[in-house]
């Protein structure tokens, strides 16, 4: 069995990466399609969205906030649902948290 890599994130740690999945996962399905997250979770996901390789693209303008919606029509769909950063300009872009909690060269 293979050891258990640990995910430090700005806000909190995560002694596995399936505990950090589990506590996203949680995240996202405490929220209805097209409802717009609380400042608390933007917090821990804003640590999150740190890890993503294409950080700038994501980013944009600036971070106005997160919601839950559906997967855009044009990616595989692995869910039902996932998270969108509202960017300050009002355009959105989504982003996955299996992506996020990829394996990284700091980690």
């Amino acid at each position: 069995m293979g050891k258990a890599r640990r995910i430090s994130l700005a806000t909190r740690s995560f002694d596995k990466v399936g505990d950090a999945t589990a506590f996203f996962t949680a995240i996202l399905n405490r929220y209805e399609i097209g409802e717009r997250v609380s400042v608390k979770d933007a917090a821990d996901l804003s640590a999150l969205l740190d890890r993503h390789d294409e950080i700038e693209e994501k980013l944009g303008t600036g971070i106005a906030g997160f919601e839950v919606d559906t997967p855009p029509k044009d990616v595989p769909q692995f869910s039902k649902r996932c998270f969108w950063v509202v960017r300050s300009d009002g355009s959105k872009i989504d982003f996955s948290i299996g992506h996020c909690l990829e394996a990284k060269p700091y980690d």
